[in-house]
């Protein structure tokens, strides 16, 4: 069933900040986000329209402000979640620019426009909004953008921030139709079990339908250090791009060359299919979480 992979014609792709940051330092992985514009270049240059999701904001602006105590163990001082709220939406406002800045720089050396898209909970739920950016989305599509997407981080708080771009994603993907969501991630796919810390854990190449038994798989999954996603996040994206009737692929960012492999039909990453629900309306499950 993945041979239909290859007739996708808007796709939506999301990158973690560990896939596209090096771990050490925070800092931007150039070399790596040169690969994933490329390939995200060569999809649009295809005929298909492309959105990347993407996260590595708060880290890239930690990093340019000399800042490490929040993730890498330094001696940042001021304590408590206010405090840490405030220097990451700091972070984030001095993050994004850069990260879109050299997104912009390595989008332009192939002729590609791209073209920066924040949003925060609020978005979604207010239907002037909503209708809003689903308009902006297309009018950029149409004008063969290929839009950057991420979590409005700057002013987002508990109460409309999504909380990871996993689901940020999923709900992109269902507001612009889209037929194909790329999880991309630090993890070949879903198993049975946490591969990190059970070496017994199954990887599971596809799912048909999200149920009880898969949602087991995914309890207790965090994400990496540098993130805010585990497994259970991904399930909840897959929950809504299936509704949406938008297939699902969560695949390993270690390679990007994974991204037109999975394009081309190949067995890469865990398949979850699409179900259309009719009843499905994105809003009101942003209303409901």
């Amino acid at each position: 069933m993945r041979e239909a992979f290859k007739d996708k014609k808007r796709i939506v792709i999301k990158i973690g900040s560990s896939s596209i940051t090096h771990k050490e330092t925070g800092g931007a992985d150039l070399i790596r986000l040169e690969k994933l514009v490329r390939e995200l270049t060569d999809l649009h240059n295809g005929g298909r329209d492309v959105v990347l999701v993407s996260s590595g904001a708060i880290s890239v602006g930690l990093k340019a402000a000399h800042i490490r105590g929040l993730y890498y163990g330094g001696n940042y001082s001021k304590e408590g979640p206010d405090e840490k709220l405030k220097l990451k939406q700091a972070a984030a406002a001095i993050g994004q620019a850069r990260l879109m800045m050299m997104y912009q720089k390595l989008f332009s050396e192939y002729n590609q426009l791209t073209a920066q898209v924040l949003m925060t909970k609020r978005t979604i739920v207010d239907n002037v909004n909503r209708f809003n950016a689903r308009n902006t989305f297309e009018e950029l599509l149409t004008l063969g953008v290929i839009p950057v997407v991420n979590e409005n981080d700057t002013i987002a708080t508990y109460e409309i921030e999504f909380g990871d771009n996993d689901t940020l994603s999923a709900i992109v993907a269902s507001l612009i139709e889209a037929d194909l969501l790329i999880l991309l991630s630090d993890i070949d796919g879903l198993y049975t079990d946490d591969p990190r810390h059970n070496e017994d854990a199954r990887f599971i190449p596809e799912i048909e339908r999200i149920d009880r038994k898969v949602e087991e798989f995914a309890k207790g999954s965090t994400g990496s250090s540098m993130g805010t996603g585990g497994m259970a996040t991904k399930i909840s994206a897959a929950r809504i791009a299936s509704a949406s009737g938008c297939d699902m692929v969560i695949a390993n960012a270690r390679d990007l060359d994974n991204i037109h492999r999975i394009i081309r039909g190949d067995e890469v990453g865990t398949y979850i299919h699409a179900h259309k629900d009719t009843e499905f309306f994105i809003e009101d499950f942003i209303n409901d979480d």
